[in-house]
């Protein structure tokens, strides 16, 4: 057992499935894998194990923001060996060619966070996803006919932003949307050597102001996290 995670040794995959919510970890869990186990209930971060057509997943909620998921990414990676970690998650538009409902894939982390300013004194770290997964997740789009769009993503540190058109400087450098954790994943998966990629669906627009309701995010829930299946090993 780690500080955070209640789970023996074995009992978390190679491949983890990381959405934000620990809810919407369960619900994965329920809709999508067989022989389900659940491994972790400590403060309510649930994590499940079980197989998805044939190939052993695991589903770890990693809780909103960075510091909470760097919990998460580090106690997976450095005390269960996990290989390979797929955040799935909501975001913002920054554009208008990301439509809701879009898929984006997160090439890059631009962040507003501190978390690689204590670790790369007077210089820029750029957190890029696992180009395998990457190909991975672009070439079963297409196969399925799925739009995406893939490019740099911001990992905010704020949900609500005072300063209520900062997004748009953001936006202006080519970002394509908002959300709060991949700067961390790519950073820490960066350091350990292992895969990582962030998948995201558009729940709502900055440049329109449309959201989705909550059967449309389902909906889109569902062509994700199908998508996250298909590239875990």
């Amino acid at each position: 057992m780690s500080n955070h995670i209640q789970a023996a040794p074995g009992e978390v995959a190679d491949t983890v499935l990381m959405p934000g919510d620990p809810l919407r970890a369960k619900w994965i869990a329920e809709n999508y894998l067989e022989d389900v186990h659940c491994y972790n209930e400590v403060r309510g971060m649930l994590g499940f194990t079980g197989n998805y057509k044939g190939k052993r997943v695991s589903v770890q909620g990693s809780g909103m923001g960075i510091p909470s998921a760097l919990i998460y990414y580090n106690e997976l990676i450095k005390d269960y060996g996990v290989k390979s970690i797929i955040r799935v998650g909501t975001a913002g538009s920054y554009q208008q060619e990301v439509k809701i409902r879009d898929l984006v894939l997160a090439m890059a982390a631009s962040t507003n966070s501190s978390i690689n300013r204590s670790r790369f004194a007077h210089a820029d770290y750029c957190p890029t996803a696992s180009f395998e997964l990457l190909m991975k997740a672009s070439l079963y789009a297409r196969e399925k006919e799925i739009s995406f769009k893939a490019g740099n993503v911001l990992s905010s540190d704020e949900f609500y932003d005072e300063n209520s058109g900062s997004w748009k400087k953001w936006a202006e450098y080519g970002v394509l949307c908002v959300e709060m954790e991949a700067a961390g994943l790519y950073t820490i998966a960066a350091k350990y050597g292992i895969q990582a990629l962030t998948i995201l669906t558009i729940s709502d627009s900055l440049v329109t102001g449309e959201k989705t309701s909550p059967e449309e995010r389902e909906t889109s829930f569902s062509e994700m996290i199908e998508m996250a299946l298909h590239i875990a090993d």
